[in-house]
């Protein structure tokens, strides 16, 4: 059953899950760009702005209203907070009796996730597989994502990037929250349309001031997610992708794109699915306390595949062929699903804007074309 808020009511939503004891996280607006941060009142939200992205583009422009949503993904995603970029697994200091004292990490807090995508959901889906789904559980993760809550959005508006509808992954909340929103903005004034999927969803949506939705409501709001659909800024044919990228890896392709690409490495920092890390060991100058990190790393680097001798990935070429590859193939082979949810940052927030859509359309066209010509 759908019910409306209006828009006041997200500060009773924000409060009711501050008084839950949750650590509320929603999308704002820093640095010209839309990131999640820490918020205690829903006038913290970005409001009234929206998002221009292509490739290696990104700005925001006003809209001259108070919407909250129509902003798509920014180069941020929730993974910081539930995989964060660096953690301190343990720090070791000299106890009085001459033994070694080792602390670990402090709790982490309870995490309400306000405003987060369907394709962003996906992602976390993915990484529930990466790390709780098989034998070697990340007690870190598990610790962080167990209570997690999670208020989705419907998209308005595809982005420039997007093609989450090619990788089914959106723009509709397909599952993974408790509540779902989706934001109206037309005759009928400024609301939101609520539909609880969990009970603790609609044990909280009890609290708030809410109305029975109407039948034009829950109308519009299909039509709005249909038309956003029907507009997404790129698109990728995942038809036997898996196989097309593994019976490809001499393509001439991989050195065209090694010719652009800068091994920066902004892909897979943007990614809300890229899961590598490395650790690191610092001891301060005093020599009395060391410390074990946990840190983001990427396969764009050199060190990422170093073993004794050297980087087994000593080239560009090699390095951006792995990271696609994985990502939409051998992904599939280790975790049962493609590890792309169409999200698009990899694409606004490549400097030289290599696109990953073209880049499989490229490859594809290629195969079919020597598919035809092998068989005349």
């Amino acid at each position: 059953m759908s019910v409306v808020l209006e828009p006041a009511g997200l500060e009773a939503l924000v409060g009711c899950l501050r008084r839950r004891g949750f650590t509320v996280v929603g999308p704002v607006e820093r640095s010209r760009a839309i990131v999640f941060d820490v918020i205690e009142s829903a006038g913290e939200l970005a409001a009234g702005v929206e998002d221009v992205q292509d490739g290696g583009t990104y700005r925001l422009r006003p809209r001259g209203d108070g919407a909250l949503f129509a902003h798509t993904v920014g180069h941020d995603s929730v993974k910081r907070f539930l995989f964060p970029p660096a953690l301190a697994v343990w720090r070791a200091r000299p106890a009085d009796d001459g033994s070694l004292e080792i602390e670990p990490p402090p709790p982490p807090p309870r995490y309400a996730f306000i405003g987060l995508r369907s394709c962003d959901l996906h992602a976390v889906a993915i990484q529930d597989r990466v790390f709780l789904g098989d034998g070697h559980v990340d007690g870190d993760y598990e610790a962080r994502r167990r209570d997690a809550f999670f208020v989705a959005v419907n998209c308005a508006r595809a982005g420039g990037t997007c093609f989450c509808t090619s990788m089914g992954t959106g723009p509709h909340v397909q599952g993974g929250h408790d509540l779902a929103l989706t934001e109206l903005m037309d005759d009928g004034g400024h609301r939101f349309l609520v539909e609880a999927a969990t009970d603790r969803g609609r044990a909280l949506l009890a609290e708030l001031p809410v109305r029975p939705a109407e039948d034009g409501e829950q109308t519009a709001a299909a039509a709005q997610t249909d038309r956003t659909a029907a507009s997404m800024g790129r698109s990728m044919d995942t038809d036997g992708i898996r196989e097309l990228l593994q019976d490809n890896p001499e393509h001439p392709r991989w050195a065209d794109v090694a010719e652009r690409c800068l091994s920066c490495g902004n892909c897979t920092l943007v990614c809300p699915t890229c899961f590598c890390s490395t650790a690191e060991d610092v001891t301060d100058l005093a020599g009395e306390e060391a410390t074990h990190t946990r840190v983001w790393d990427s396969c764009f680097t050199l060190e990422h595949s170093y073993v004794h001798g050297g980087s087994v990935r000593g080239t560009t070429r090699s390095r951006y062929r792995q990271w696609m590859t994985h990502k939409l193939s051998t992904w599939i082979d280790q975790f049962g699903t493609s590890g792309c949810v169409g999200c698009g940052r990899c694409i606004t927030w490549c400097p030289v804007a290599i696109d990953i859509t073209e880049e499989v359309a490229a490859i594809r066209a290629d195969d079919l074309r020597e598919g035809l010509d092998a068989a005349t």
